[in-house]
């Protein structure tokens, strides 16, 4: 790699005349903190060849971590200046002062000059009477340079216009503080002055490179310096004063130059950011930016409900002088404001004011509030307070301040301050609408969500949901645990197509659906069905409202449906365009269990098969959306491979196998929505479990009953015979009278739950009617449903099966 060119005069002649002059320390830097340049002063200072150097991370050079002062100033600027240890070669520490600006000004290539002067030798009494000889209050920008043509003074008025410090700059050549043609063309000038002996001029703006634009030109003379014996010994620089445009036309032209660049991006503390660059120094010696903070909501407030204290929180911060002194709080901290001081005044009143720091309002919120005592010990002697508003609604606050320059804020200041504010004001309000609608949707969607598992035997339950962090908003993944009759579990996952609301309010009526459908007991091929043709029908209906049917329609979701019986521990699955869920036995092997694809819900015209499968007790189902696979930058392969390398993994419990997985697929918050569930398997054991074959004839139900008491015997559930006396009478004469044989009994007791089952072979569903006074029948459902917690009908491919469920105490 080319190293950084050294300008004449920075090498010394002779190596043993290292040290004897002053010389520049430079290097490039690219925007990914990787070394691209290294000059011969940096090898000097530091003791790096350049192939130790060039090519690896600038962060190596340092014997600290960044300071926070060159986090907060470099993003989004052009310059920044400050102090830095680095690690010499030999291992020593320096302390070194660094300045900085970007490549090319404004420019997208982000490559960063970073240059230290190193003097090598005391500063010399001619030097320190420089100041006697130029120095004058002028309202003319003044700068000394040496015969090295490197800064040694600095007015005031030259401070203003380089944007730093006298300090920061000496030893430093002018196109290394301004990088600039017209910087350039100063220097090449200077040289001529001291060749010469004569005095250079030039039409120049010798400041901070700005993006392209109008350039004012100010007249500017290059002077040499002479001593007694007429020796040149510097050139002094000078700016010189020109009259002053009206201020309405100089706020104009600062709008216009510098009121594009606010609020560029949807990011909020960028644009806050902008908004204090902007001001500072050309209009404010100090800026900072407070935004309010609704917390719950996502909403700003109104004015109207902004009287009393207010607390925001300080999101951009900037100033003429290092490190911020003026601020109390740093970016992203909180501040709290009095309820009579400025700033909540303003808040109220939803309108700028300006202020001196004698006024009474002042000295009240000084003596009150931290912040305001900061701001005067810097001194400040002008300020001003403008609400950040945009339509109707206030989102934050601007303070803006002066104590370098003499004159106050006028009129036109604070106007040309609310131009500015409000520009920020609608790019912070615009930035925040999709995280508040972000905000709704989580919301719902949550709400949609279970908030608990459900209790039950079956399965050992654990789930994620892990909404999209990027831009397309949260989707419509969801999933569910249902318990149905005889102990049975159903598990479904879905995705609904689409991101945002819409998607959400989908989802919902797709989960009520499933819930709906499970309640009846329909397998899970009918099942998914029904919901094709549901969602087939929400198509139709966006388009003829004109909506986006297949986004909004739910066209195109996903969904698995899975029923475990812990009786004959057997899982019956069907799939309607979803991945398939993987299993983990308890010796553990992982694979994926071979369902039927199925088209997308939808489609329609297109069926869905069942598959079944046994499992053993210990095992996990695994059920997920396809948004934990399709991870950026990675395969679906290669994610199926680590998914499996954490399910293999022994865990103890089904939550530690979730945040096994999660932790070994996601390295980054998700592009799209993922939901997980994970179910460790039960099975209910023989013991726990009863069935009778019985006569189709009425005499048997006498047997029935003696049966199912002595089966409570032994289960010491004695307390619950005579309830379930009467279940077992009605439901086996309801089979007896109605049904066709085969007719069987099946008593369960399922932890503080017993349940009763009454098969049949006949198709015919039984209905709880109101009985008359004289009628002999229909009076025994009525009975089932007064004393069971709940009871229901389940069709199997031959017959059903009539169950009722009852809560056991004391057992």
């Amino acid at each position: 790699m080319e190293r950084l060119p050294t300008p004449p005069g920075e090498r010394p002649d002779r190596a043993d005349d290292f040290g004897e002059s002053a010389y520049t320390a430079a290097a490039t830097v690219n925007a990914q903190g990787i070394v691209t340049g290294w000059s011969e002063g940096a090898r000097r200072l530091l003791g790096y060849e350049p192939p130790q150097v060039v090519g690896r991370p600038a962060a190596h050079l340092l014997a600290d971590a960044p300071g926070g002062s060159a986090r907060r100033a470099a993003p989004g600027r052009d310059r920044w200046s400050g102090s830095v240890a680095v690690r010499h070669r030999d291992g020593s520490r320096l302390r070194l002062r660094l300045l900085a600006n970007r490549h090319p000004p404004g420019g997208q290539a982000d490559e960063w000059l970073v240059v230290s002067a190193v003097a090598g030798r005391p500063s010399t009494p001619g030097e320190k009477a420089l100041g006697e000889w130029v120095f004058t209050q002028s309202p003319c920008g003044l700068a000394v340079f040496d015969t090295d043509l490197r800064l040694v003074r600095a007015n005031a008025a030259m401070e203003r216009a380089l944007g730093f410090t006298e300090t920061e700059m000496r030893g430093l050549r002018l196109p290394e503080i301004a990088p600039h043609p017209a910087s350039e063309e100063a220097d090449r000038r200077m040289r001529l002055a001291f060749e010469t002996g004569e005095s250079q001029y030039l039409q120049a703006d010798i400041r901070p490179a700005t993006p392209p634009g109008p350039q004012h030109g100010r007249p500017t003379s290059l002077t040499p310096m002479k001593d007694t014996d007429g020796r040149v010994r510097a050139v002094c620089l000078a700016a010189h004063h020109r009259a002053q445009e009206p201020p309405a036309r100089q706020h104009t032209l600062l709008l216009k130059d510098v009121g594009a660049r606010i609020g560029t991006t949807s990011d909020i503390a960028r644009t806050a950011q902008e908004l204090a660059d902007a001001a500072v120094p050309r209009l404010a010696d100090f800026t900072v930016v407070d935004l309010l903070e609704v917390p719950g909501s996502g909403e700003e407030l109104s004015s109207a409900l902004l009287a009393g204290a207010v607390t925001l929180r300080r999101t951009a911060v900037q100033s003429v002088l290092d490190e911020h002194p003026e601020s109390v709080a740093g970016a992203g901290e909180t501040t709290a404001y009095p309820a009579l001081s400025p700033v909540a005044e303003c808040l109220a009143q939803g309108r700028g004011a300006l202020y001196v720091m004698a006024d009474f309002a002042v000295a009240r919120w000084a003596g009150e509030d931290p912040q305001a005592a900061r701001i005067r010990e810097v001194g400040t002697h002008s300020l001003m307070v403008v609400p950040m508003r945009s339509q109707d609604t206030t989102v934050g606050v601007a303070l803006f301040g002066r104590h370098r320059s003499p004159e106050p804020f006028t009129p036109e200041d604070l106007w040309l301050a609310e131009q500015l504010t409000a520009r920020a004001a609608v790019g912070i309000h615009n930035a925040r609408r999709p995280t508040r609608d972000r905000t709704t949707t989580m919301t719902l969607q949550r709400s949609l969500l279970p908030q608990t598992l459900p209790d039950q035997a079956a399965l050992e339950i654990a789930s994620r949901y892990l909404p999209a962090g990027g831009r397309a908003g949260v989707g419509g993944d969801w999933f569910d645990v249902i318990p149905l009759s005889g102990a049975r579990v159903a598990l479904v996952v879905g995705d609904v197509v689409g991101h945002g609301m819409r998607a959400s309010a989908t989802m919902g009526r797709l989960c009520t659906a499933v819930r709906t459908l499970a309640d009846v007991d329909l397998p899970p091929d009918e099942l998914l069905t029904h919901l094709d043709d549901l969602v087939i029908r929400l198509s139709t209906d966006e388009a003829v409202t004109g909506g986006a049917a297949e986004t909004a329609g739910g066209i195109g979701t996903t969904c698995l449906y899975a029923v475990y019986d812990p009786v004959s521990r057997r899982c019956t699955l069907a799939r309607a365009g979803h991945p398939p869920p993987a299993v983990v036995t308890p010796d553990g092997a992982v694979y994926l269990l071979d369902v039927p694809a199925g088209p997308p819900l939808g489609l329609g015209g297109l069926p869905f098969e069942t598959s079944e499968t046994e499992l053993p007790e210990g095992s996990l189902l695994v059920l997920y959306t396809d948004g934990l696979l399709e991870i950026r930058d990675r395969d679906i392969d290669e994610a199926l491979d680590k998914m499996f390398a954490a399910l293999a993994r022994p865990a103890p419990t089904p939550e530690s196998v979730c945040d096994q997985v999660l932790t070994a697929l996601l390295t980054h918050r998700p592009d799209d929505d993922i939901a997980l569930l994970i179910a460790r398997t039960r099975a209910l054991h023989p013991d726990r479990v009863a069935a009778w074959d019985l006569a189709c004839d009425p005499a048997d139900v006498a047997r029935a009953r003696q049966l199912a008491t002595g089966k409570l015997a032994a289960w010491g559930l004695t307390d619950a015979e005579f309830v379930t006396e009467l279940m077992v009478s009605e439901l086996v004469t309801n089979a007896i009278r109605y049904g066709r044989p085969p007719i069987k009994l099946r008593l369960i007791h399922e932890k503080n739950t017993l349940i009763c089952e009454v098969s049949d072979s006949s198709s015919t569903t039984p209905h709880m009617r109101r009985a008359r006074i004289f009628d002999e029948g229909g009076r025994g459902l009525l009975l089932v449903a007064q004393l069971a917690r709940r009871w229901g009908t389940r069709h199997a491919p031959a017959g059903k099966t009539i169950w009722a469920e009852q809560s056991l105490t004391g057992s």
